[in-house]
């Protein structure tokens, strides 16, 4: 729908982006905050002209003119996320939905639509995405290849190319670049949910659709679900088709919440980004610790691989919450083979690097040597010394 808003062909720099995409239009209407418009349904007395409306967006899927409609066809808060977002990843649109796999899941029904079914994919993947790839749950067909096996895994029938990068749980890093080459006219997905258009913008490297679980950095704050789909008007039509017919939608609060974190989302990620690239560093000389993952591009993910047993550490932290998601400003840690992906195949779990030692840290906001001392007193006796009693009552 149009917002009226400003679209400020000169380029601005992502801090800024963050502040003000999607909030243009305000000064103009004498706002401050954006307004949050829990309407489900809108008055019209213009009947003909409603009905051209959704005629319109029945053909094309592009955001109805003038004013809304109806909740399920779009929302004006939602589509403030959505306006901001796109800029952040330097798209022409972006569609939000109800959660991350929701967002997966109309992107699979769109290509499926067009009787391309098949898809490449390279593991590791988020668990569930994986499992959804898998077990065809959508009536698509999945072939996993390694990156460098992308050209020759596709079809005539492949209507996707997916990747993460860095990936969950390994943070293992990908050559976007050289995928989206490989791919031809075959459109690329890349779940940048790690990275964020903090770290990496794949769009600028030949992604045509980027995903993100908008619950984890996005929101930032661990009170929101959601999922978004940045990418090219065309697609983003038929994105908002699918979510109409399938109800998929984001609440307009949740809408709202997105925003406001988009605000201090450059802020969040470098932080905790710097607290864990000194956590890492810390690991990686402890010798309790046999592995430590940390992309190149930095993030505020760290995976490690223990000599223990990981449920020990899992049991043991005190300030770090032993909890599934990730990209809030508290530090959460969890045992992917044990929760995220455990509903992937053990064989497939453990050819992918996930092996059943790892751990996964999403740093937060917290002081690092706080942070540390914990991991410190979970990780238990360093050999050769003697523990603390509090470090062995945690381990």
């Amino acid at each position: 729908m149009d917002l009226g808003m400003d679209t400020h062909t000169t380029k601005r720099a992502l801090d800024t982006e963050a502040v003000h995409a999607g909030r243009d239009d305000l000064a103009g209407q004498g706002l401050h905050a954006p307004p949050i418009d829990l309407s489900t349904t809108y008055p019209s007395y213009d009947s003909r002209g409603e009905a051209d409306r959704i005629d319109a967006f029945a053909t094309t899927g592009a955001e109805p003119d003038g004013p809304p409609v109806y909740g399920r066809l779009g929302n004006p808060t939602v589509a403030r996320f959505e306006t901001a977002l796109a800029r952040l990843e330097g798209t022409e649109s972006a569609v939000a939905f109800a959660s991350g796999m929701a967002a997966l899941s109309a992107v699979l029904l769109v290509r499926g639509s067009a009787g391309l079914r098949h898809v490449v994919a390279v593991r590791p993947l988020y668990g569930c995405s994986d499992h959804l790839l898998t077990a065809g749950l959508l009536g698509s067909e999945v072939t996993w290849t390694d990156p460098a096996g992308v050209a020759d895994a596709l079809r005539p029938d492949t209507g996707l190319v997916l990747v993460e990068s860095p990936a969950n749980p390994t943070l293992a890093e990908i050559d976007l670049r050289a995928v989206a080459h490989a791919c031809g006219s075959v459109p690329l997905l890349v779940d940048n949910t790690f990275a964020t258009p903090v770290l990496q913008r794949p769009a600028e490297h030949g992604a045509r659709l980027v995903l993100h679980s908008a619950t984890k950095y996005l929101g930032g704050h661990g009170d929101v679900l959601a999922g978004v789909v940045a990418c090219d008007e065309e697609l983003a039509g038929r994105l908002r088709q699918v979510r109409f017919a399938t109800g998929g939608v984001l609440h307009p609060l949740a809408g709202y919440l997105l925003l406001r974190g988009l605000s201090t989302l450059p802020v969040r990620v470098r932080a905790a980004s710097a607290s864990a690239a000194e956590l890492a560093r810390r690991l990686a000389a402890d010798p309790r610790v046999a592995r430590v993952h940390y992309p190149r591009i930095g993030g505020a993910m760290v995976s490690f691989e223990v000599h223990g047993d990981p449920h020990r550490v899992i049991g043991g932290v005190r300030l770090i919450t032993p909890a599934v998601s990730l990209g809030s400003v508290d530090s959460l840690i969890q045992h992917p083979a044990s929760i995220s992906h455990r509903i992937v195949d053990a064989d497939d779990r453990r050819n992918a690097g996930v092996s059943d030692r790892l751990l996964r840290l999403s740093v937060g906001l917290e002081d690092v040597e706080d942070l540390w001392a914990d991991l410190d007193g979970a990780l238990g006796e360093r050999a050769g010394t003697t523990a603390r009693p509090e470090a062995l009552a945690q381990g």
